[in-house]
């Protein structure tokens, strides 16, 4: 064979293998692959998004001027829902605590995260998130039977309340003073049941925040988005709180546990996303 042949060949086949490596490389974009992926939502909780707040230890002091820590640190997320580059939304079980309820616990932080899993997730390309801070009211109204494994799920972490006053939203516990925490608060934020029916603050809030890299779901990548909580908003917040004998041992929707849900709303932000 003569050398000109032979190199022709080589080219030949060269080319078709560069072609095929290629096509192999492509097929997370292959557009007739709609096979839905996972995405993996991780929590992590600190003060002035410095995280991994360690129960009982980590101290923060507040716009004015008060010491406080935490010995519980908990709180509900539900109805994620993920927005694409055209503004269309997947709502992840909207509505369906059983299956979309989340509770958040630090002290079930690894190495200070804590994970949420999400299966299912149609492929796209997702520049938004959205969740509840708690549970709606058309959730709970549903009754307990329509959300029997997550309600069990509450009261064994605490979250809830008898079913007539619903759940726990954030529940948060520790100590706090001028020089040293030293004196016991706890605040529990939730609904007292139907709000409509007693006259009461819905709590249910929704946050929607922006990613700074755009989620790619495919059968083959599961991105993970990392959300810092900057528990600093607890009386640092829009409006200066201060722990005082009038308002340290509450529960329910009273408007000091109003001012702490409005503070809540604004402490999560997306850090980063990976694309794995």
């Amino acid at each position: 064979m003569k050398i000109s042949q032979f190199l022709s060949l080589f080219f030949i086949a060269f080319t078709v293998f560069s072609f095929t490596a290629c096509g192999s490389s492509r097929d997370d974009d292959n557009p007739q692959d709609t096979t839905p992926g996972k995405l993996q939502i991780k929590f992590e909780n600190g003060f002035n998004n410095v995280g991994d707040i360690v129960l009982n230890q980590t101290v923060q002091t507040s716009a004015n001027g008060q010491k406080h820590n935490f010995s519980a640190l908990k709180y509900v997320i539900s109805n994620i829902a993920l927005i694409d580059e055209n503004g269309n939304e997947f709502k992840y079980n909207e509505n369906n605590p059983d299956k979309g309820a989340f509770i958040v616990d630090q002290a079930d932080a690894v190495a200070g995260i804590v994970y949420l899993n999400l299966d299912g997730v149609p492929k796209n390309n997702y520049k938004k998130i959205r969740f509840g801070l708690g549970v709606s009211q058309k959730a709970y109204l549903l009754g307990q039977d329509g959300q029997a494994e997550f309600w069990t799920k509450a009261k064994q972490k605490g979250m809830s309340w008898s079913w007539a006053a619903g759940y726990v939203f954030v529940k948060l516990e520790g100590k706090y003073g001028t020089d040293s925490p030293s004196k016991e608060f706890m605040n529990h934020t939730g609904n007292m049941g139907n709000t409509a029916a007693n006259n009461t603050p819905d709590l249910y809030r929704e946050i929607t925040l922006n990613l700074p890299t755009t989620a790619r779901v495919t059968g083959q990548i599961r991105p993970s988005v990392h959300i810092l909580a900057d528990l600093n908003q607890f009386l640092s917040g829009d409006k200066a709180l201060t722990l005082t004998t009038s308002n340290d041992m509450l529960m329910g929707s009273n408007q000091h546990l109003v001012d702490v849900t409005n503070n809540l709303t604004k402490m999560f932000k997306v850090d980063h996303v990976h694309n794995d």
